[in-house]
């Protein structure tokens, strides 16, 4: 059994009911799979982590046994094993339960295992999975399109220097606390049942240290400044996380380390913006290029490419120059997006004056009869 399945509903993870057919199941799971595929996220903690909650859950429920264990496992721990009563003191709706079982699904220092004498065995010394530990990277345009090698520096709790974590001063080692034998905690008997409690005199550490160091106090860990090298994907995008597994802050009573979550931060870039893997790009041309056609180099991120607008081409057009976006370190390279923008002089020279009204004999006379004019209009300003 697995004391997690008391914390985890594999159903609702799935986004199914109790009662669901394995075709459901199946169904469901692929949907979710597909979604949250991490090739399909890169770089989003979240979804990986739910595309592993959704992978344990159908590994269970699509297994008819391993689902019909699970489920009476959560109807046992829902009830509180009630279900013991009437039916003998280790039997639950006529099935034999072991001792070894109830140590395994509740055992643990802490656990309900403990109630019946803690036939799970201690976990030892109050180890416990260290904190997450954050930190802020701001990159340039061009580093997060083409990927780059940096550090952060992050400040908090990490191993001491010194005494490398054990908590006593170089020389000397701790010993296991006699009182709990290094468990970290003890039971108090009242009547039928047994309560672990934090041993007192190691304060769930389970051990003692008779000379400690001098930099932590033995503690095992100190407050300082580390620099941790952070490999950045081509094409990460602004907002996006990374988790290195094991940089974060040390484990209490020696457990493993957190992790670093590194929020990215990518700055703008003067010309180019960013739709998903694609760039884009505004290039302004003038009256006369519009209208006759024209020849304009723009610039890429590598060099530059020669875009032909052909005559006729209406302000806010957009020309998509292949193969010129973001190449991601997963999947497809973007393009170029270059939206054409007619400018229109604000101030004309008196000779541009002069020609720009022989030109407008030549304009068509009704380009806004379809807004239907009224003689009555108001003129606004």
């Amino acid at each position: 059994m697995n004391r997690e399945w008391l914390e985890k509903d594999f159903y609702a993870i799935l986004g199914v009911t109790k009662s669901a057919t394995q075709d459901e199941i199946k169904r469901a799971y692929r949907k979710l799979a597909q979604k949250l595929h991490p090739d399909a996220n890169p770089n989003d903690a979240t979804a990986e982590d739910r595309f592993k909650d959704v992978s344990e859950a159908n590994s269970i429920l699509s297994d008819p046994e391993k689902r019909a264990e699970y489920d009476e496992v959560r109807r046992l721990g829902a009830g509180g094993f009630g279900g013991f009563a009437g039916a003998g003191p280790f039997a639950a709706g006529g099935q034999r339960i072991r001792m070894e079982d109830l140590g395994d699904l509740f055992g643990g220092a802490g656990g309900l295992g403990d109630l019946f004498g803690g036939f799970g065995g201690s976990r030892g010394g109050g180890a416990r999975r260290g904190a997450d530990a954050t930190a802020e990277l701001h990159l340039s345009f061009e580093d997060a399109v083409g990927g780059v090698t940096t550090s952060v520096s992050v400040r908090g709790e990490t191993i001491c220097s010194r005494c490398r974590g054990t908590g006593a001063e170089p020389g000397t080692v701790a010993h296991s606390c006699p009182t709990c034998k290094g468990a970290g905690q003890v039971a108090q008997s009242q009547g039928l049942f047994a309560f672990p409690q934090t041993c007192p005199q190691c304060r769930g550490a389970g051990k003692l240290i008779d000379s400690p160091c001098t930099t932590c106090r033995g503690r095992g860990t100190e407050v300082r400044t580390r620099t941790i090298k952070v490999k950045i994907p081509a094409g990460i995008r602004d907002g996006a996380t990374i988790r290195l597994s094991g940089k974060g802050a040390p484990g209490p009573g020696g457990g493993p380390p957190g992790d670093l979550i590194v929020q990215v931060h990518v700055s703008a870039h003067p010309l180019f913006g960013r739709k998903g893997n694609d760039l884009t790009l505004t290039v302004p041309i003038t009256y006369t290029e519009a209208a006759l056609g024209t020849k304009v180099e723009v610039p890429t991120l590598d060099d530059h490419v020669t875009l032909r607008v052909p005559a006729g081409t209406q302000s806010g057009r957009t020309f998509r120059v292949r193969g010129k976006g973001v190449q991601p370190a997963k999947g497809r390279v973007g393009d170029l997006l270059v939206r054409i923008e007619v400018l229109v002089p604000k101030r004309v020279s008196r000779d541009e004056k002069k020609l720009l009204e022989q030109l407008r004999t030549y304009e068509p006379e009704d380009i806004r009869s379809h807004l239907g004019a009224s003689s009555s209009a108001q003129e606004v300003t």
